[in-house]
Parts: C-alpha cells; structure tokens; sequence
C-alpha cells in the first residue's frame, strides 16, 4: 500500500498527470533493469564488480525516464539501509 500510494504521489509530483500509466510502466522496466545488473553481477561472481553492475543498472534505469529513475533511487535507497543495518549488527541481516 505504501508502495502504491508512493507512486501516485511521485506521478503527481512530478507532472505525468497526462500519461500516469507511462511513469508506472517506466519504474517497471527499471526495476526490471535493477533486477538485471542484480542477476549479472550473482553470475559474473566476481570480487570487486559490484560497483560496475550497480551504475549500470541505475543508468539503464534512468534512461528509461522519470519513473525509472524513481526506482532505481528507492531500490538503491533501500540497498543501502540493508547494509547499514547488516554493519551494524556485525554482518548479519536484521530487520529493519
């Protein structure tokens, strides 16, 4: 529900009024090319490449548009505070 009423608020915010659906259908695709980049790094397996595999998928991410861009930022926002959780309880995953 959270994620819902998000996406509306943002597609008003950020004036899609006229196309909403297209700001849906954009943070699809990027979450889709996240999951990407995601899915090549697991399989690539290789120390350090992170970096790389993270800044491809939020540029394929964005240059799907504004709702891609939009997603590439929520998923990266909440990839980082999985980590700061995980270092915070000395690496392992706790609920945030």
């Amino acid at each position: 529900m959270k994620l819902f009423t998000g996406l509306v608020f943002c597609s008003l915010v950020l004036g899609v009024s006229s196309e909403w659906y297209s700001f849906f259908s954009e943070a699809a695709q990027g979450a889709w090319d996240m999951w990407r980049a995601y899915s090549d790094m697991r399989e690539a397996n290789y120390i350090g490449a992170d970096k790389y595999f993270h800044a491809r998928g939020n540029y394929d991410a964005a240059q799907r548009g504004p709702g891609g861009a939009w997603a590439a930022k929520v998923i990266r926002d909440t990839e980082s505070l999985s980590s700061l959780s995980t270092e915070a309880d000395g690496g392992h995953l706790t609920g945030v």
